[in-house]
């Protein structure tokens, strides 16, 4: 099943009669979808650097003169100097003071943590460069917890290690006062009790941006309440403008280092992670997606969040309180209905269809965000994480999945080849053969079965899957590629980690399917 999953759901991308008959909205913003500064890296090079090699045949490969700091023109100095004024008018002179403090207060205890003399007399701990990185970025706060969380999420631009390390990122913060999120609440939308009968002071959850609360409309609609915190926008354009400009520096010291891409990384990181801050976007990404649902004509099976426009702005979001239990719930999901197959496979395509027809993709469906409502219909929530595919991923991609239907392990690879950048030449014959073992582990994952005993004294079965899994195989799938010499754009590594969530919740929900031959997946029809 894994295999197949992999890429089943961009088999769409060969269907031209599906393209042709895509809602004209979304089918308009396939042309300027927008494409990630890496991929844009990646753009540049393939051209002048990819090439071809089966076994036994190779190509010479051109090297480029090192380049040093005495290469650059003024021009490139005036860049940078305009680039780093910039980024300080834009962080601007309010959060330098206290950012200052937290880090000398966040250096200080990590450093303590690891330091042979404990002011309790215990055992300092093994130093870990990937553990006291995670530490220092959680204490450092907002910011740094995001960065820690893109980490996690971008395995093919960051270390095996460190991104194991960073799914431990804990995004959850002590809860602001009553009073401050009220002050919030009113500053932004009015009277509270002009437009609310009820407001749970207690946050349904408090993370690092903004926490979230229960509340009534005073026409009587249950609704949660995205609260951002205060302040946090100059703290986050301070510290990611900081860091951009340090990528940088290092970039024009070490001319060389352009080749890694750093400082479109850290634009990247910047961009995304400001995007987020901007709850009047995050509406948009819901209300597209609402609209992709009702076009497509999936509203009775599927549903995201109302939103409501009129209590909503860039720092507060109001929608719709969706109740429902998590996709890998298997028995709470069996008792809403009795057909979970079903279900999975309405999830897989809606989601499959969104990836094809809109010009983004939700980029983070994990077992919080994907769920069985009471009602039967599967809920998306949660669209401040969205991904972008470009022209050139989008088009290599397509090709994969036309060679994973095939079972053509070395047509998996030549489409990996025109994705990715490299500067080596690559033996197709291995890479081939090193794809299809992934995809014979890939195939080999199971759910975790445990029992769990119930308070009437009966014991029932309950299948769960690890994250960590997840993770694992996608670190397996980048390290195969980067050891044939590739490096594969961040917007795939997010495109294949929502299709192993899949292929978990496929394995939980329904473990006998065989969506290669099942009728029902719409990929199918369109290949």
């Amino acid at each position: 099943m894994g295999k197949y999953l992999f890429c089943a759901f961009l088999a769409l991308g060969t269907s031209s009669s599906l393209q042709a008959t895509a809602f004209t909205p979304f089918a308009l913003t396939r042309c300027p979808r927008t494409i990630s500064a890496f991929n844009s890296f990646s753009n540049s090079n393939v051209s002048s650097s990819l090439r071809m090699s089966s076994a036994g045949s190779s190509t010479a490969t051109s090297r480029r003169k090192k380049r040093s700091v005495q290469d650059r023109s003024t021009q490139e100095a005036i860049s940078l100097i305009r680039d780093i004024t910039q980024a300080a008018l834009d962080a601007g002179p309010r959060a330098a003071p206290s950012r200052t403090l937290q880090a000398y207060l966040a250096i200080s205890r990590t450093l303590q943590d690891f330091s042979p003399i404990q002011l309790d007399g215990g055992r300092p701990e093994q130093f870990s460069a990937p553990v006291a990185l995670r530490k220092l970025f959680e204490r450092l706060g907002a910011t740094y917890i995001k960065l820690g969380q893109f980490i996690a999420s971008s395995p093919s631009l960051f270390p095996k290690e460190y991104v194991l390390e960073f799914q431990k990122c804990l995004d959850s913060t002590e809860p602001l006062e009553w009073n401050i999120v009220k002050n919030i609440i009113e500053r932004e939308t009015g009277s509270i009790p002009k437009n609310f009968s009820f407001i749970d002071k207690k946050p349904l959850a408090s993370a690092s941006i903004a926490q979230v609360h229960a509340a009534k409309l005073i026409t009587g609609e249950d609704v949660v309440i995205k609260v951002q915190k205060p302040q946090i926008e100059d703290l986050l354009k301070a510290d990611l403008n900081f860091i951009y400009v340090a990528s940088r520096v290092v970039e024009f010291l070490q001319p060389d280092f352009e080749r890694t891409s750093l400082s479109a990384v850290a634009c990247d990181v910047r961009s995304s992670m400001l995007e987020e801050l901007d709850f009047e976007k995050e509406a948009s990404n819901i209300e597209e997606f609402r609209e992709f649902l009702r076009v497509q004509g999936f509203t009775d099976a599927v549903t995201a969040p109302r939103v409501y426009r009129e209590l909503t702005t860039r720092k507060v979001l109001t929608m719709e309180r969706l109740r429902g239990v998590s996709m890998v719930d298997a028995e709470s999901t069996r008792r809403i209905t009795n057909d979970p197959e079903s279900l999975i496979i309405t999830a897989l395509n809606t989601w499959t269809a969104s990836v094809m027809t809109m010009p983004f993709f939700h980029a983070d469906v994990h077992s919080g965000n994907l769920l069985v409502l009471d009602d039967g219909r599967v809920g998306f929530i949660d669209f401040g994480m969205v991904g972008r595919v470009g022209e050139k991923t989008f088009k290599a991609v397509s090709e994969l999945s036309s060679s994973m239907a095939m079972n053509d392990y070395e047509g998996m690879a030549k489409a990996l080849l025109n994705m990715g950048a490299t500067d080596a030449d690559v033996d197709i014959k291995k890479f081939g053969r090193d794809i299809e073992q992934v995809m014979a582990d890939m195939a080999r994952v199971q759910p975790n079965v445990s029992a769990v005993g119930l308070s009437d004294g009966s014991v029932q079965g309950v299948m769960t899957f690890n994250e960590d899994e997840v993770t694992n195989m996608l670190l397996k799938i980048v390290s195969v590629t980067e050891d044939n010499g590739l490096k594969l754009p961040r917007e795939f590594g997010l495109l294949v980690k929502q299709s192993l969530y899949f292929d978990r919740y496929l394995k939980i929900l329904a473990p006998g399917l065989d969506i290669a031959s099942d009728s029902r997946m719409i990929a199918l029809e369109a290949a």
